[in-house]
Parts: structure tokens; sequence; C-alpha cells
């Protein structure tokens, strides 16, 4: 396969065929994220893709399920998409999952037909940056939408049979508000039912604009220790809906600057990941601060410090 960049994909898509349709993302502008901006954003001809759907027919592959790279998949026009679609069924007639990231916006500019021939045409999970459950974080971190926005957009896919996962962030909203931010997200999480939640622990990176707020004290960072903090009370709140009933969801924690992660079913799975959590924050509370400053372009940050590679390959978790 021929992908420019990096290949970037939730870990529930570890097993899927990933078919690039597009190169970089067309938003690009969240102040955190450097996946993405060493690219210029493209959407890649449809014999391309159509000669790598070829390519893998040929080895004999048979893929049951699709993911659609790069950023933002779903953000290209629904008629391209339904063209991908087609050319897809047509070399794999057993695929029956096609999955890809989207945003917010590009959700609500799809048409309630748009969303219907999509979901009947093999889309199925969509995969979405919901990072935080506060709305002044959101608007500081130019994510382009706030929480009544996303619920909608959530509310809409879910009606056409789609399955949405959250992309959230411990760390984003900063020093002193881990907690504040868990407990939003929780309640936004139970609120809305995402099959799968996927929290990465935010890089603090030297290369993104995020880093110019750090540098002028308009953004303050959450030091390691505080976001397992917030992961903890994230936990203790997640699964549990308005009504007091459980709401089955997976999930999947990831601390990759200092090499800890956490993964089970919520609320099944509840005490057993809160004990591995407070094991690991008695230990860290030894240890002296720190701070996830790193250099160099996922998959291959280095930490400022030594450029000591940083720990990001998907092994299997205890």
């Amino acid at each position: 396969m021929i992908y420019e960049g990096q290949i970037c994909r939730s870990p529930m898509e570890r097993s899927a065929f990933m078919l690039p349709v597009m190169v970089g993302c067309s938003y690009n502008r969240c102040k955190f994220c450097n996946l993405f901006r060493h690219l210029k954003y493209r959407e890649l001809p449809m014999e391309q893709i159509e000669n790598e759907l070829k390519r893998v027919k040929e080895l004999n592959g048979n893929p049951r399920k699709i993911f659609l790279g790069d950023g933002n998949a779903f953000g290209l026009k629904a008629e391209h998409i339904l063209n991908i679609l087609e050319r897809i069924h047509a070399y794999f007639p057993e695929c029956r999952c096609i999955n890809m990231d989207a945003t917010v916006t590009s959700i609500l500019k799809k048409s309630e037909e748009e969303l219907q021939m999509l979901h009947a045409n093999g889309v199925q999970h969509l995969y979405l940056g919901i990072e935080s459950g506060l709305n002044d974080v959101l608007e500081f971190m130019t994510k382009g939408n706030n929480l009544t926005q996303a619920e909608e957009a959530i509310r809409r896919l879910q009606e056409h049979g789609m399955i949405y996962d959250a992309h959230i962030m411990t760390g984003v909203a900063g020093k002193g508000r881990g907690v504040e931010n868990a407990e939003a997200l929780a309640d936004f999480l139970n609120r809305t039912h995402p099959g799968n939640v996927v929290n990465f622990s935010m890089f603090l990176h030297k290369e993104v604009p995020l880093y110019q707020d750090i540098l002028a004290g308009s953004f303050t960072p959450a030091n390691e220790l505080e976001n397992l903090i917030e992961e903890r009370r994230l936990l203790e709140l997640l699964g549990d809906s308005e009504k007091g009933k459980s709401c089955k969801m997976n999930y999947e924690g990831f601390h990759d600057y200092i090499q800890f992660r956490v993964r089970g079913i919520l609320p099944d799975d509840r005490a057993k990941m809160l004990a591995k959590l407070d094991q690991k924050i008695l230990e860290y509370g030894e240890h002296t601060e720190e701070y996830s400053y790193v250099q160099g372009e996922c998959p291959c940050l280095e930490r400022c410090e030594g450029q000591k590679e940083v720990w990001s390959i998907l092994d299997p978790i205890d």
C-alpha cells in the first residue's frame, strides 16, 4: 500500500483493511494536533483507490471490515463516498462494515437521505473527536463545534443506524480542570451512548499552535499524574445512564508517554480498571512531576528532554 503520512486510526480498527481515500485532514485546525500539519490536504483520485482495491483482490485478500483513511473521510461529498463504497462492494461483496473518522460538521452537512444511503451501503462506525465535555475548552482548542452541535450530529447518525465512537483526551482542559472535564465528559458520553471510547492522554507537542499558548501563559498543561486522576474520575462515572441504568461501552485509555494503558467494558470491568489506575497513581505519586513534551512526527515521537522514543506500539494489554 502506498500511504502518504503516518497511519493513524482507532485501536478498534487494528484488524481492518485500511483504504486511503484522501491525504491529510480537511479541517486540520485543532490546536493540539500534529498528525497532518506536514501534509497538504487532497482527495485521492478514484483510479488510485480502485487500483488499491484491485491489488488486494489479486493477492487473494477478502476483508470483511474496511477503514477509510485519512483524517475525516466522512467529510468527502456523499456522492463521492457512495462511489467508493460501490467499488468496495464490487471487489469485496462480503464486506459489510466500512468505518471512518468524521467531524461533527461533516455529519451535520449531510442530508437525511445521504445519511440513510451511506448506512445502507455499509457505513457502520464513525469515529468522532469529542475531546472534552467543556464548551470553553472546545472553543479554545478550535474544534469547530460545541457540545450541542455534537449531540445533534450523534442523534442524526444514530437515527440512521450508524454507531458513533468517541475519541477523548485527558489533559485537554489544562491544569486544575481534569476532574471537572471528566465529570462533564462522563455526562455527555452517558447521554449519547458511544459504542467505543478511546482516550488518548494529550501530548504537548512543540510544533503545534497550543505550544505557543503554553509559552504565552494562556494554557497551563496538566502533568501526567493529574491526567491519571482525571481518567480515574471518568471511569467512576462512565457507563451509567441518566436514569440510573447501565449503558455498556468499550473503553481504551492510553498514556503512551508514561507507558500505561487501561481498557475494558464499562460498567462490567469498572472495579478492575479503577484498581489498575489506583496502583499506577500510587506508584506515580512517588516521582517528580512529569509532562508529556514531545517532538517529531507520530508515530515516531521522541521525548524533548532526551530524544528517547515514546512507547507507541499497540501491544496486548493485561
